[in-house]
């Protein structure tokens, strides 16, 4: 039934509790994360990245001028809707856009500083 979902190597897509996509620079980021089994101390995730498709898109219609636009993949527009499909009953309420600006803000600090720490490690090696 979730044929997109198995071909990403999900063998049992029911147990997905929610997901979550971004965009960085040009690539989407889909997080899906599943229910947290028992004695498990936190629930497992897994990542994965689109290339964002690139098309060129007229300026004007009186002149050749074209400027190029990213859009979302299409594989993972069908994978979104099958995850969709999944968690719709799952619905969290609206954040408000504070809320969800905060979030975003709070992630970026993690990836931040996880990165620092990555670097720095990575320079640590070289002395």
């Amino acid at each position: 039934m979730f044929q997109h979902l198995t071909a990403l190597g999900i063998q049992q897509p029911k147990q997905i509790e929610r997901y979550s996509l971004r965009q960085e620079a040009h690539k989407d980021v889909l997080k899906i994360y599943f229910r947290k089994q028992k004695g498990e101390l936190f629930a497992k995730s897994v990542k994965f990245k689109y290339p964002r498709q690139v098309k060129k898109v007229k300026t004007d219609g009186g002149s050749n001028k074209y400027r190029e636009v990213t859009e979302i993949n299409r594989n993972l527009t069908l994978i979104i809707d099958e995850l969709n499909t999944i968690t719709k009953t799952k619905k969290l309420e609206k954040l408000s856009p504070k809320e969800k600006i905060l979030s975003d803000l709070r992630h970026l600090e993690k990836v931040v500083s996880s990165k620092i720490a990555e670097i720095e490690a990575d320079l640590e090696k070289l002395k």
